[in-house]
């Protein structure tokens, strides 16, 4: 295939940002040339996202029902509008791929006006409200956990999995090692990019009311926000936990592999690359999610037997004690939820929707292309 050039657009967030870094290595290793349109929350990546060039586009949630706020949310989106359209017109892109929040809107818009083939990746198993706004407009819609028979879009929507990162393939080539005895014993506890308040603080409350012979096993990663971060390690250091805090870890994904078990909220490319390294997991599903998309991201892992799923609300110190000892104390039952979970998991995601991809910039159509990947 003759070299083509692709716009991906994310929100700035790594469960965005992840699956399309995914694709952007894949186009790349196939000779052609990519470009990201995201926000100023992406900087954190700007090092590590593999693309031609990286365009900053104004973008703002219409989340307020103040009239004040909503009035400068739709000018700084039409603001994006007329840099994505500028972009567009100087780059002059094969195809325009969305993976969802605000800042896709802009990019993906313009793509529609200009005629461009255009297809959106919805990561989870129930559509965002960007992506919602979008639907109608675009060429093709690929789903994470999105049900292939998705309504209204049913027509248009093929499964394609989700992207994984190239950290996450080479996590995924490691064994799980369990931890027996007075073997140590690795806890990795995260809250997607931005972290978790709820882990900050209950984590530390939970190995407290662990028994000492646990304790002095354990070896915590935890990703905190900045405000909690010195009350954890605090709290952690008076306790003589080895402890790393912080509220980024840039090589997560291998931190997961060494990890004996994991505890997590359930955004789709979380459960995604838990799921392609094999790793058990206790997820706690965001509990304000507008769509409670979160739950149902974690059905895939739950129903494998590769994780335990526990609102927050039923989450106390003890009880999150509880099951973190239970874990250290069966590691013949933490493998077997390795292996579950590694059976939920997919690692030709990134092709299929590098092909599909493709296939809509050559003017392949929705039907076609599904016809081929029956």
């Amino acid at each position: 295939m003759d070299q083509k050039v692709f716009l991906l657009s994310a929100g700035g967030t790594g469960g965005h940002l992840f699956p399309a870094q995914a694709l952007s290595v894949e186009l790349s290793a196939r000779g052609h040339k990519v470009h990201l349109a995201t926000d100023n929350r992406a900087s954190r990546y700007a090092d590590t996202f593999p693309c031609d060039e990286m365009h900053i586009v104004p973008s703002s949630t219409i989340g307020s029902k103040n009239p004040f706020k909503v009035a400068k949310a739709l000018w700084t989106l039409f603001q994006g509008m007329r840099k994505s359209s500028h972009i567009i017109r100087t780059l002059r892109p094969n195809a325009v791929i969305g993976f969802g929040g605000y800042p896709t809107l802009p990019p993906l818009l313009s793509a529609t006006q200009a005629g461009k083939p255009s297809i959106l990746h919805e990561q989870n198993a129930v559509m965002g409200r960007a992506n919602k706004l979008l639907a109608n407009r675009v060429t093709a819609i690929a789903g994470g956990f999105l049900p292939a028979n998705s309504g209204q879009y049913a027509d248009k929507t093929i499964v394609t999995g989700n992207p994984v990162r190239p950290a996450v393939i080479k996590a995924a080539e490691q064994a799980y090692q369990s931890s027996a005895g007075d073997d140590e014993f690795n806890l990795v506890v995260f809250g997607g990019s931005q972290g978790a308040q709820f882990f900050g603080v209950t984590i530390p409350k939970a190995i407290a009311v662990m028994s000492e012979t646990s304790r002095k096993r354990l070896k915590l990663t935890l990703q905190a926000r900045d405000e909690d971060v010195e009350q954890a390690k605090a709290a952690c250091a008076e306790m003589n936990i080895d402890a790393e805090i912080s509220p980024f870890f840039d090589d997560m994904a291998k931190r997961i592999a060494d990890a004996h078990l994991v505890i997590s909220r359930s955004g789709a490319s979380t459960v995604s690359e838990l799921a392609a390294i094999g790793r058990p997991a206790i997820l706690v599903p965001y509990p304000f999610a507008l769509d409670h998309d979160q739950a149902a991201n974690a059905k895939g892992m739950l129903e494998k037997g590769g994780a335990e799923v526990v609102a927050q609300s039923e989450l106390s110190a003890e009880k999150l004690a509880e099951m973190i000892e239970n874990r250290m104390n069966n590691p013949q039952e933490a493998e077997k939820m390795a292996a579950n979970a590694k059976l939920a998991g997919n690692l030709e995601a990134t092709r299929l929707l590098a092909d599909l991809v493709e296939a809509m910039a050559e003017g392949t159509s929705i039907k076609e292309f599904k016809d081929q990947h029956a």
